[in-house]
C-alpha cells in the first residue's frame, strides 16, 4: 500500500535521486570506473561491481587495499571532473517536464555525487536544480542510512510523512524507507525490495508524482504497479 502524508492539507514533497533516476550517466559511471582500474591495474569489471554498491572509499579499501586511498579518491575525482566537462549526459524522458512543474522549494536531490558535478550535469541537460541538494559531502553517513534523505526534508522543513522519494537503486530504496518515506521506484525492470509502487521509467511515473505532490490519488497508470 502507498503511505499516506501525515495530515490533511499538509504540503507535499519530492525527494530525488539523480543518477540513474534523473540523469541517465551509466555508461559515463561505467568508463570512469574502467579507466581508474586500468591506472592500478585492477579488473575493470570487479571493480565496477563493487562501486555500484558501496561509497568510493568502501570501493577503494576492497579493491585496492594496498593503495593510499586519498591518493585514489584524488584520482577518481579528476577523471569524474573531466567526464562532467566533457562527456556526453542526457536526462531521462519526463525529467525536464516533471522538475519544471514542480514548486522550487517543495522538491529536492539527494545524490551520493557531489553538487558542483551535478550542477555541471544538470546545466548540460537543461534541468532545473532546485534550493536543496544533499550531496556526499554534506553528510557523513550516505545510502543506504537514512541521513540524507532526512537532511533534505530538515533543510526544506519538511515531515518524512509527507515526503516521496524517488530511486532507481536498492541502496537508495533503502535509505527512504529507514527516513519513514513514501519510496517510489523508477527505471529498473523490476521493483526494488520494499518500493511502494515501482515504475518501468521515469516518465511512466510523472503523472504520479506531480499528483502526489498536488494532494492527489492517482490511480496507477498502465506500465506502473503498486507494491503490496
Amino acid at each position: 500500500m502507498i503511505s499516506e502524508p501525515s495530515g490533511p492539507g499538509a504540503t507535499r514533497y519530492v525527494l530525488f535521486d539523480v543518477d540513474g533516476t534523473l540523469i541517465d550517466a551509466v555508461d559515463n559511471q561505467r568508463l570512469v570506473w574502467r579507466t581508474w582500474a586500468e591506472r592500478y591495474e585492477l579488473d575493470a569489471d570487479e571493480v565496477y561491481r563493487v562501486a555500484l554498491r558501496t561509497r568510493p572509499m568502501e570501493t577503494f579499501a576492497q579493491v585496492a587495499p594496498d593503495h593510499d586511498p586519498q591518493e585514489c579518491l584524488a584520482a577518481l575525482n579528476e577523471l569524474e571532473n573531466e567526464d562532467v566537462r566533457t562527456g556526453s549526459y542526457t536526462a531521462f524522458d519526463g525529467a525536464s517536464e516533471l522538475l519544471n512543474a514542480l514548486d522550487p522549494g517543495a522538491w529536492a536531490l539527494v545524490t551520493s555525487n557531489y553538487e558542483h558535478r551535478v550542477r555541471g550535469r544538470f546545466a548540460r541537460t537543461g534541468l532545473p536544480v532546485p534550493k536543496v541538494v544533499v550531496d556526499a559531502a554534506a553528510v557523513a553517513e550516505g545510502k543506504p542510512s537514512p541521513v540524507p534523505y532526512l537532511q533534505a526534508a530538515a533543510e526544506m522543513g519538511a515531515e518524512p510523512g509527507n515526503c516521496l522519494v524517488i530511486e532507481d537503486a536498492p541502496s537508495g530504496v533503502q535509505s527512504g524507507l529507514r527516513a519513514g518515506m513514501t519510496v517510489w521506484g523508477v527505471n529498473t525492470p523490476s521493483a526494488a525490495d520494499g518500493v511502494h509502487r515501482h515504475f518501468g521509467s521515469l516518465r511512466e511515473a510523472v503523472h504520479d508524482i506531480l499528483a502526489f505532490a498536488s494532494g492527489g490519488h492517482p490511480a496507477p497508470p498502465e506500465g506502473s504497479a503498486s507494491v503490496k
